[in-house]
């Protein structure tokens, strides 16, 4: 099974084992702009994709490279600590599995299905297929208007796209496109900006998670920060320090890189994700306008997630809390074994009680049996039972004499009609 690593952006990330800089793999110099590094990640991820490189190794640890590479430059933090001190400051323990599915044969594409239903986060990349066709513009667009939805199935690695017209006053308000799946189905929606040459790059990326009932994605353009939730930095930091875990619950939250869109035609696209079947989902575009209340209470709770964040990243918190937390274990761990010995020495006291109580008596018990009225009160029923019987002789007895009686009567009228 051929596995990558990924970061939040399009494409994925895997470190190599012999690391060449960054800033050299992508051909950019140290002062480049975001789309610089962008544009350029774009090309080459096209250029050694597994899917076009099928039979050159060479190619696919190029595209790793390349992947890697991008994850750095493309996070202002990585690429500030990766200027500051190198690959020593960066920390790949934050990197997600990510798998190619092109590459993977039917016995491993059915491993990583099941991993993926015992809940282990598994990503994988987009279809370079469908990178291309949308890079040459050829891909077919639906439209979708604002306060619309439309529902569909896709296939695995198969993409549709839908063009998304917002106004002016529409792109003041702020926009939300969102993916839900009934039948929670494995997606991706995905977002892509149109370059000079009329073709379509991908740019923003959201994996569909399970919500209730259901799974879901969405990307939220409110003029604000809006941030992700990344399930893989959570089961990683469980997998790590199970206690410690909490405290890296909220690192999972990962910024949206778009924040506002302004007027105009965007492409947005739902890709099929599932491991064999298709994939069922339901894609709707919406003005903010209508979820004032909602896009408010959004704010604020993204405003309170973020200091608590703060707050738990705070050393001397942690160390209290953990220490706290280790502290009532132990103590709850103390209780719990006194417990169990009480309940022990209680239950063998109370044995021994009804041990004690059954040794007043004359009367011999089996073997095995403590309980001399229990033989007593068998020795009566059994009296009880033959005084019964006695009874039951007597009435029987009875009930046969009056039986001969009535015969006796009716033989004896019967003849004195014969008389007669």
């Amino acid at each position: 099974m051929q596995l990558t690593m990924s970061s939040k952006k399009a494409g994925g990330s895997s470190s190599p084992a012999t690391r060449r800089d960054p800033y050299e793999v992508l051909s950019v110099s140290r002062t480049a702009s975001d789309q610089e590094i962008k544009s350029s990640y774009r090309k080459l991820a096209l250029k050694y994709h597994p899917d076009k490189n099928a039979n050159n190794p060479d190619a696919s640890e190029l595209f790793k490279e390349v992947a890697y590479s991008y994850s750095i430059l493309s996070d202002p933090e990585k690429r500030r600590q990766y200027d500051n001190a190198g690959f020593v400051a960066l920390d790949a323990d934050g990197m997600d599995m990510e798998i190619d599915l092109s590459n993977l044969g039917t016995v491993n594409t059915m491993f990583a299905a099941l991993f993926s239903k015992l809940g282990v986060p598994i990503k994988t990349s987009v279809s370079a297929n469908v990178l291309e066709e949308a890079m040459n513009g050829t891909v077919t667009v639906r439209p979708l208007p604002i306060g619309t939805s439309v529902s569909g199935k896709v296939e695995k690695q198969c993409a549709h796209f839908f063009g998304v017209t917002i106004s002016e006053q529409q792109a003041e308000s702020g926009v939300v496109v969102r993916v839900t799946s009934a039948a929670q189905s494995k997606f991706k929606l995905l977002y892509f900006e149109q370059d000079s040459s009329g073709g379509y790059g991908l740019a923003l990326q959201e994996e569909s998670e399970k919500t209730g009932k259901v799974t879901s994605a969405g990307m939220y353009f409110l003029h604000f920060q809006v941030y992700r939730m990344d399930s893989t930095i959570n089961a990683l930091a469980v997998a790590k320090d199970p206690e410690s875990a909490f405290f890296k619950r909220l690192e999972g939250l990962q910024p949206c890189e778009v924040s506002e869109l302004k007027a105009g035609t965007h492409i947005f696209a739902v890709y099929g994700d599932n491991f064999f079947k298709t994939a069922s989902y339901t894609i709707e575009a919406l003005c903010a306008k209508t979820y004032e209340d909602t896009t408010e209470n959004l704010k604020e709770i993204e405003a309170q997630i973020l200091r608590k964040r703060n707050d738990l990243r705070q050393p001397y918190i942690i160390m209290t809390l953990l220490y706290s937390f280790r502290k009532a274990l132990t103590r709850f761990q103390e209780v719990t074994n006194r417990y169990t010995q009480e309940k022990q020495t209680v239950d063998e006291l109370l044995k021994q009680r009804d041990s004690i109580h059954s040794s007043f008596s004359v009367v011999k018990t089996p073997s095995g049996s403590n309980l001399s009225n229990g033989s007593s009160s068998k020795a009566q029923g059994d009296e009880s039972k033959g005084d019964g019987a006695s009874v039951g002789e007597e009435g029987g007895s009875e009930s046969r004499d009056k039986s001969k009686r009535k015969w006796f009567n009716l033989n004896l009228k019967g003849s004195d009609k014969k008389v007669g």
